[in-house]
């Protein structure tokens, strides 16, 4: 029986995984930067101009969005650590999409590079 890490190694070993210091590049030149994280942790931090599509919904959500259909959309792709973007990523090709990168690392090696996020404040009720 496959372990979840199983199913990220065999993921991992099929998809572009790229590192921090690529990964600002990449994002620059994405058509979308998908963070598939649950939409909490979306909304405590996230990497500006990320869209949230979480991983259980990734599929859906893309096959609903017409804006999203393009399989040659360049697509960039994050969670925390690289275990849920890696099998984003991987679902992604098997949906046809063609150029697809992986953030090596995900949001927690982002943070300690010390690369910038968005951090929305809660209002003060004073």
């Amino acid at each position: 029986m496959k372990t979840a890490h199983d199913l990220v190694a065999a993921a991992k070993s099929q998809i572009q995984e790229i590192s921090i210091a690529e990964a600002e590049d990449a994002i620059k030149e994405a058509d979308i930067l998908l963070d598939v994280r649950e939409p909490d942790e979306y909304a405590a931090s996230h990497l500006q101009g990320a869209v949230n599509i979480p991983r259980g919904l990734l599929e859906f959500k893309l096959s609903g969005s017409p804006e999203l259909s393009a399989r040659n959309l360049n697509i960039v792709v994050y969670c925390k650590t690289s275990g849920r973007a890696a099998l984003a990523a991987s679902t992604l090709h098997e949906m046809g999409y063609l150029q697809v990168k992986s953030i090596a690392g995900g949001f927690d090696a982002w943070i300690q590079s010390g690369k910038s996020i968005v951090s929305p404040a809660l209002p003060t009720f004073e």
